[in-house]
């Protein structure tokens, strides 16, 4: 009946990402950027920095993270779970050129 199946999204960006996470806490994604900086810190020492000292470690955090997601859907609704929630990250800090 076409109410189930799955749906695929996917960024045509390269310095942001798609997750899917806890949604009951707003702590949540606070506490994944925190994490995220600290495995990919704004700094000079990165080789890559035409943009500023915000964009290769976007670039990083958005191949930790991923670019796509595949949900499944049921009877016309994302069939996440009960506290699940679909996050779209973006990692700079101030738009790109």
């Amino acid at each position: 009946m076409g109410l189930g199946g799955w749906h695929y999204e996917m960024l045509q960006h390269t310095s942001a990402s798609l997750t899917i996470n806890e949604n009951a806490s707003p702590d949540v994604p606070l506490d994944l950027n925190d994490a995220l900086n600290r495995l990919a810190p704004e700094g000079s020492h990165y080789r890559h920095d035409d943009e500023g000292p915000d964009d290769m470690p976007a670039h990083v955090k958005s191949s930790l993270m991923g670019a796509s997601l595949m949900l499944p859907v049921s009877k016309g609704r994302l069939g996440l779970g009960t506290w699940q929630g679909v996050y779209l990250n973006e990692h700079r800090n101030h738009g790109g050129s």
